[in-house]
C-alpha cells in the first residue's frame, strides 16, 4: 500500500487547516464591505451615545464579532445569541476577576479561562469574549475606572449596534442570512428520488454527539449541503441511465 506522501502541498494544506472552500470573489468583496459599514456604524452610533470622556468607544474584540457577523454570517459562532451572551458574560466575569484577583496575570488566566466555560454552559460560544474579558482585566485605568459599567458601555452598545448592522447589512443580499433563521430555503433536502435513504433531525442529533466537540456549522447547513449532494448525485444517476438507455426499434 502507497503512503501518501506528507511533503505534498495537499497535505500540507489540510495539517495547517487552510481554508479550501470555493467562495466567491462577491462573497469576499461583500464582506469586506460588510465589515466596514459594521465597524463605522458602531464607531459613530456609539460616538453619538456619548458618556463621560475617558469611556472607550469601542472595546477592540469588537472587530473580531464583525469579522465573523460578515464574513460568516451563517456560522454557529456568528449567531445574535453567541455574539450577545459571549461578550457579556465575558465581560461580567473579567470585571469580576479584575476586581477579586490582585494578580494581573492570573485575573487574565482566569477571566478567559472562566469565561470559555460559562459560554459552554450558556451555548454563547463567541471566541472575541475572550478578547473582551482580557480588555476587562487588562485595559488599563479607563476600564478599570467604569467597573461593571463597563458590561453597559461600550460592551453591550457596541454589541447591540453591531447586531443591528449585520441584520441591516446582510437583508440586502439575497443569498446571505443572518441571523441564519431568517435563511431563505433555496435549495430543497427532499431526497426521496436521490438513491439514499433520507436523514432525520434525530440522526444528526445523535451523530453531533457522537463527535463530542463544537461543531461551528448549523443543523440547517448540514441539510442543506445534503440536499445539495443527493441532488447532484440524482442528477447523475438520471444522465448515466439516459447514455446508457437503448435506442428505440425502427
Amino acid at each position: 500500500m502507497t503512503k501518501q506522501n506528507p511533503a505534498t502541498p495537499a497535505s500540507w494544506q489540510k495539517i495547517l487547516g487552510i481554508e479550501l472552500s470555493p467562495v466567491s470573489h462577491r462573497e469576499r468583496l461583500v464582506s469586506a464591505l460588510g465589515g466596514l459599514v459594521g465597524v463605522l456604524a458602531v464607531y459613530f452610533a456609539s460616538h453619538a451615545l456619548g458618556g463621560q470622556p475617558a469611556t472607550p468607544l469601542l472595546i477592540f474584540s469588537i472587530g473580531a464579532s464583525t469579522v465573523l457577523v460578515f464574513a460568516v454570517p451563517h456560522g454557529s459562532l456568528s449567531q445574535p445569541w453567541p455574539v450577545f451572551g459571549g461578550h457579556l458574560v465575558s465581560a461580567l466575569i473579567g470585571v469580576a476577576c479584575a476586581r477579586l484577583v490582585p494578580d494581573a496575570a492570573l485575573a487574565a488566566a482566569a477571566a478567559v479561562g472562566l469565561s470559555i466555560g460559562a459560554m459552554h454552559y450558556l451555548r454563547c460560544i463567541h471566541p472575541p469574549g475572550g478578547a473582551t474579558a482580557l480588555v476587562a482585566v487588562l485595559g488599563g485605568a479607563p476600564v478599570q475606572a467604569l467597573g461593571f459599567g463597563f458590561v453597559l458601555a461600550p460592551v453591550l452598545s457596541n454589541v447591540v449596534i453591531l447586531l443591528a448592522a449585520a441584520v441591516a447589512f446582510n437583508a440586502f443580499f439575497p443569498w446571505r442570512r443572518y441571523p441564519a433563521f431568517l435563511a431563505r430555503r433555496s435549495v430543497t433536502t427532499d431526497t426521496g428520488n436521490s438513491g439514499y435513504e433520507a436523514i432525520s433531525h434525530e440522526d444528526f442529533v445523535f451523530a453531533l454527539t457522537q463527535m463530542d466537540s463544537f461543531i461551528d456549522v448549523s443543523e440547517e447547513d448540514l441539510l442543506r449541503i445534503y440536499g445539495l449532494a443527493t441532488g447532484r448525485h440524482r442528477e447523475a444517476l438520471a444522465a448515466a441511465a439516459a447514455t446508457v438507455s437503448p435506442s428505440a426499434p425502427s
